[in-house]
């Protein structure tokens, strides 16, 4: 699965995308986020405020239940304030 991050997240993350392999259990948004956020302390960090953040796979607008697979590709974009 490729996962795509923007804005701050992206400083977060240290990366702007990466590729990972996703437990067979997951099979929805909430469980890609409930299991992201457990793998290690950058993403605990980073995914902090998730229930905030807007979720994209393939492209198209996904809430926790949208099912994911493998090959898709996963965007997240934090809420980005400016001044």
């Amino acid at each position: 699965m490729k996962l795509q991050y923007f804005a701050w997240l992206r400083d977060s993350m240290g990366c702007d995308s990466e590729h990972i392999v996703v437990p067979t259990k997951v099979k929805n948004v909430g469980m890609l986020l409930d299991w992201l956020s457990t793998r290690d302390e950058r993403f605990k960090r980073a995914f902090e405020y998730i229930d905030v953040m807007l979720v994209s796979v393939n492209l198209s607008y996904a809430d926790r239940d949208y099912p994911v697979h493998d090959e898709d590709e996963v965007i997240f974009v934090p809420p980005i304030a400016g001044g």
